[in-house]
């Protein structure tokens, strides 16, 4: 499958895509970075120079991907979500020195106009909703809402809710049984 890039995209030298890869509308990808196999990245969205993005991510609409973002495969980034790279950002103080890295886990979503504060993990297939503004790292499976983001429960990998009783839950979709213990959620095989 081939690589499809809008003519309205900038692709900047020294820059790999994967095989079945979408770039759509006014996106700008920048030198050194690396873009997986079959992801799509949406109009006007910006990967900044070095970023290295995995296989199979979906990157909504007005996104900027900054460097020290590190995106594992699988991941769904939703509309205007945005990213900060620095903790006490001003105007006239260059800090590119004190980025943050941050870091999105395998299958993890984060919803639309979602806040990303740098410096932290959203764990593997947690669920960011729509408008939380995440300040601390998020654990694997974990669900989180608001302002700041709090945790409101568990989801499946197939990002579905989790009931948990006795420490344990099944994804009410695959048949996926989950185990919980001292706070953390794995699958039980």
């Amino acid at each position: 499958m081939s690589i499809s890039i809008h003519p309205s995209a900038i692709v900047d030298n020294n820059v790999k895509i994967g095989q079945g890869t979408k770039i759509w509308h006014w996106t700008h990808i920048s030198s050194g970075a690396s873009i997986g196999e079959f992801c799509t990245l949406g109009q006007n969205v910006y990967i900044a120079p070095n970023v290295h993005i995995g296989n199979h991510v979906k990157i909504q609409n007005n996104v900027s991907i900054y460097s020290g973002i590190n995106i594992h495969d699988n991941v769904f980034i939703g509309p205007s979500a945005v990213f900060t790279n620095v903790i006490n950002p001003r105007a006239n103080i260059e800090r590119k020195h004190e980025f943050k890295t941050t870091t999105i886990e395998e299958g993890a979503s984060i919803g639309a106009n979602a806040t990303i504060i740098c410096g932290n993990t959203i764990g593997a297939y947690s669920l960011i909703g729509a408008g939380a503004v995440v300040t601390k790292c998020i654990p694997a499976h974990a669900l989180v809402q608001g302002t700041p983001a709090r945790q409101q429960g568990w989801v499946s990998k197939a990002g579905l809710k989790l009931a948990i009783k006795n420490n344990r839950a099944l994804c009410p979709e695959t048949g996926e049984r989950y185990i919980l213990n001292e706070g953390i959620l794995t699958p039980a095989y």
